[in-house]
């Protein structure tokens, strides 16, 4: 099972009433929320994550790197990042906005977009004065038509004002295009890669030698670099992947504990499950069981 969260996996998680559901995506307002629950997921989603902030601010690790978030920023989330919210003010009001891969596949403008390597390294904007009341006006429609009672055109309205929003998003990043700050470094592209290699073998291949050696690197150097850069050493990192996927596994899928602990190739279900208390502080039962 992927590191990643489906689509239906975020109905599951979030309790969204399937009949407000619209093909290929989801609206979340978490401003009823506790806000515990901010700083409660950590996860990767399989398609594209829009945010808005409303109200307050919080802090995000978005792909190794943490971002202050305030109130009119947009957080774009391109597929497969993981995503952690650190901390969130008393006041934050957060609307997400979820785009499955076959969403983004139907539109050549949606496939553009998540090709931007801008967005990868900068994924907090704020979009451009004149814009703000615009984008907000737009913002609220999309929650209306979300919202409302099913009907023939529901999904073809949503989509025309989805790719609207996105184009809103795109002009801005375009404005900031000479930017040097926005340009992806070497360092970048280490992690960048690091990124892509424990995503697909942290399961299997837990030693800091095995990843220096794909990048081409010293064990030693990938580690102060990491350390450095993003405030965790490789083994901190994979240890990361680890419990995040674990902690899906537990929320959004109906299998054993046993099960889970084969997947993740522990060789006992007992060390698995001291594995994730020590990392947690909570046994995988408990933490499923967890409100």
């Amino acid at each position: 099972m992927p590191l990643f969260l489906t689509l239906d996996n975020v109905y599951k998680l979030y309790n969204i009433d399937p009949s407000k559901k619209a093909e290929g995506m989801f609206i979340i307002d978490q401003n009823d929320r506790p806000q515990k629950e901010f700083t409660d997921y950590r996860h990767q989603f399989e398609g594209l994550l829009l945010g808005f902030m409303l109200k307050g601010s919080m802090r995000t690790q978005i792909h190794f790197l943490e971002h202050e978030v305030n109130v009119d920023d947009t957080i774009v989330v391109l597929p497969q990042l993981m995503v952690e919210t650190k901390t969130a003010s008393e006041d934050a009001e957060l609307v997400t906005i979820g785009l499955s891969l076959d969403f983004i596949s139907a539109f050549p403008i949606l496939r553009e977009f998540i090709m931007n390597d801008q967005i990868r390294w900068n994924p907090i904007v704020r979009l451009l004065p004149g814009s703000i009341g615009r984008h907000k006006e737009l913002l609220t429609l999309l929650q209306e038509f979300y919202h409302s009672n099913q009907s023939a055109k529901k999904t073809e309205i949503l989509q025309h004002l989805i790719i609207a929003l996105i184009c809103m998003i795109s002009e801005t990043y375009t404005s900031l295009a000479n930017n040097n700050s926005l340009m992806k470094n070497r360092t970048h592209e280490i992690i960048d890669d690091f990124y892509i290699l424990i995503s697909k073998h942290a399961n299997t291949e837990r030693s800091v030698k095995f990843y220096a050696e794909k990048l081409h690197l010293t064990p030693q150097y990938l580690s102060t670099l990491l350390k450095q850069k993003t405030g965790k050493s490789v083994l901190q990192w994979l240890d990361h992947v680890m419990i995040l996927h674990a902690k899906t596994l537990l929320k959004s899928s109906n299998l054993s504990i046993k099960q889970i602990s084969s997947e993740l190739d522990f060789g006992d279900t007992s060390l698995f499950c001291r594995y994730f208390k020590r990392l947690t502080g909570y046994s995988p039962k408990a933490f499923r069981n967890k409100r």
